[in-house]
């Protein structure tokens, strides 16, 4: 022995390569279908007012399929830890305009990531409510509801507190439970669906105009937030074992496995429980799906499934604090950011600081209502993260025709266009104050990376060479 530190020991931490393609699909599948179907249904139903919002859901479906593409060759050919923050540094050049790019991504992650951790808190209450009345009222938490937030994140940090080894079995584990969740909910459906019931039509629902065109936005995000988290496996693509092959695969198979299963989730409560009944949405939206369980099969039977929901939510919030906790730690390892978030944790390798930060800031945005949280999130991402992929990606093509790699876009550009078009319709319909408070911190976080970048030093007002 020649007393040389070997890699994972104290001296050397390091993150492992360990996420194959089942983890990494049952990382995805669990953030993505989550809370999410469980709370967005009424707030979908009202957007239209009608099941004919639904055609928000499949505008919502295109968006992400072409946006998946996007995310896939980017997450194939730079599997980094931070995803989209290597990808924007890298894509607009990593000592120019890259700089000012991902320094605006961390920026908005800074609010959004903790913000979609926060709506699965919410969630988690909403139905917890259903079992123990009192959590939540007319206008958000109940003390008691806040306490139950605050030990749902803490309990969040706990389990993610460990090795990435341990935490692929967890994910994969909490997975089934999702999987299992909403099988019972589609084998109802399907046993008890009237169709009647679902597709009530109100009078002039189709009448395509301009107030209409504003409501398909509303329930086009609703729906593009039940399909966050497809790509959740590139925020730890330092972790993910073949990443050339497993990060596209768990992408595609994950959108569509998803997709198929919000068709049988949705029409199942909308084909049991009249859309009436719970249009239009309060904040928090009902526990609808319990009231759909108790109808058919009573409500020791309700009970029992509003568990198995909160099984599933607590699944997504743990994916999604797992992968957002990699994004701080991956800049600050690159001098984006502060520095402490660079550290990982001397025996079990994850970056500690940047998990418990990030758990924190979520378990704080979880006290704000659901509606807010979810405008929120999704206006300050769609600029700066999902637009600025696209480009990013467009880049690289002309900027590096000679870069490995492992999958290219399907029908190149035709999907980047898609993406641009869907993501701009989504922010251009969010309304006066949501559009204005999305552009503000834009603004805001290019001053911020002027006033930042003048006092280092650094370009624009240094040498780009550093």
């Amino acid at each position: 022995m020649n007393g040389a530190p070997t890699p994972g020991s104290d001296e050397h931490p390091h993150l492992l390569r360990r996420f194959g393609l089942l983890q990494a699909t049952a990382l995805n599948m669990s953030n993505m279908i989550g809370i999410g179907p469980f709370i967005t249904i009424p707030a979908l139903m009202s957007a239209l007012h009608g099941p004919q919002s639904m055609l928000g859901w499949a505008v919502a479906l295109v968006i992400a399929l072409a946006d998946g593409m996007i995310w896939s060759e980017l997450g194939a050919a730079m599997p980094g830890s931070g995803g989209s923050y290597v990808y924007l540094r890298d894509g607009f050049g990593a000592r120019t305009w890259g700089r000012l790019m991902a320094f605006l991504f961390i920026w908005q992650f800074i609010l959004s990531g903790p913000l979609e951790i926060a709506s699965g808190y919410i969630g988690f209450a909403q139905y917890l409510n259903y079992l123990v009345p009192g959590l939540t009222s007319g206008d958000g938490f109940s003390l008691q509801g806040k306490l139950v937030v605050v030990v749902v994140g803490l309990l969040s940090i706990l389990m993610l507190y460990r090795q990435i080894t341990s935490i692929g079995k967890i994910t994969v584990s909490l997975w089934i439970g999702t999987l299992l969740t909403v099988g019972v909910v589609i084998a109802t459906g399907a046993a008890h669906f009237n169709p009647k019931v679902a597709f009530d039509f109100p009078p002039g629902a189709f009448d395509f105009s301009i107030g209409y065109l504003f409501g398909l936005g509303a329930a086009a995000r609703w729906g593009v937030y039940d399909y966050l988290g497809y790509y959740d496996v590139c925020y730890i693509g330092d972790e993910v074992r073949d990443p050339g092959r497993v990060i596209p695969r768990s992408i595609i198979t994950s959108l569509i496995a998803v997709a198929l299963i919000y068709v049988g989730v949705n029409f199942a409560i909308i084909g049991i429980v009249p859309w009436r009944e719970f249009v239009p949405a309060g904040d928090p939206p009902p526990p609808v799906v319990s009231w759909m369980m108790e109808r058919i099969y009573g409500s020791n039977v309700a009970s029992i499934f509003t568990v198995m929901i909160l099984w599933t939510a607590f699944g997504s919030v743990f994916a999604l604090l797992l992968g957002y906790s990699r994004i701080p730690f991956a800049a600050a390892r690159d001098g984006y950011f502060f520095k402490p978030f660079a550290r990982l944790h001397p025996r079990k390798n994850f970056p500690h600081v940047s998990l418990v930060v990030i758990g924190l800031l979520a378990i704080v945005c979880s006290f704000l209502p659901l509606m807010t949280v979810i405008d929120a999130l999704l206006t300050t991402r769609i600029l700066v993260q999902f637009i600025g992929q696209i480009g990013a990606v467009l880049l690289l093509r002309r900027t590096a025709p000679d870069m490995k790699r492992p999958f290219r876009i399907w029908f190149y550009p035709l999907p980047a266009i898609v993406a641009l078009v869907g993501w701009i319709f989504l922010f251009s319909t969010a309304g006066p104050r949501t559009i204005l408070y999305g552009i503000s911190m834009l603004l805001l976080g290019i001053i911020c990376f002027l006033v930042w970048s003048w006092r280092t030093r650094r370009w624009p007002f240094g040498p780009v060479t550093e």
